[in-house]
């Protein structure tokens, strides 16, 4: 058992934060998280433990090479609550960017794919 200022996961040189919201983009969002860190990515990291401010999961974010948020709506919940965190150096993926909208977005895994696509190609410019 961990105690509550730690994380049983483990951080990696690249992190992957994704909304897990409600709607069908947040949806997407994390399936689109969990499949880059399938792909070999990154890993997909905690963003409510930075909203948290966990300091295991601070330390291992500011210890990473490179951080990608990924948001499902123009609410930008997870750069907000990176950048609130103190953290600037990130690159952020929005998903009306790849024209998938709040409440109009059939979670599909072609929509995963997509999102997947884009995040490789920034975790990699």
């Amino acid at each position: 058992m961990t105690s509550g200022n730690s994380c049983a996961c483990s951080g990696g040189t690249t992190l992957i934060f994704a909304c897990s919201g409600a709607a069908d983009v947040g949806a997407i969002a994390d399936r689109a998280a969990r499949k880059m860190t399938q792909m070999g990515l990154g890993k997909m990291f905690c963003t409510v433990g930075i909203g948290g401010r966990i300091s295991g999961i601070l330390k291992t974010t500011e210890a990473a090479e490179k951080i990608l948020a990924v948001d499902g709506c123009p609410l930008n919940c997870v750069k907000q609550s990176l950048e609130l965190a103190g953290f600037k150096k990130f690159r952020h993926l929005q998903l009306a960017d790849l024209g998938m909208e709040k409440g109009k977005t059939p979670v599909s895994d072609e929509a995963v794919e997509k999102v997947a696509a884009k995040g490789k190609e920034l975790l990699a410019g």
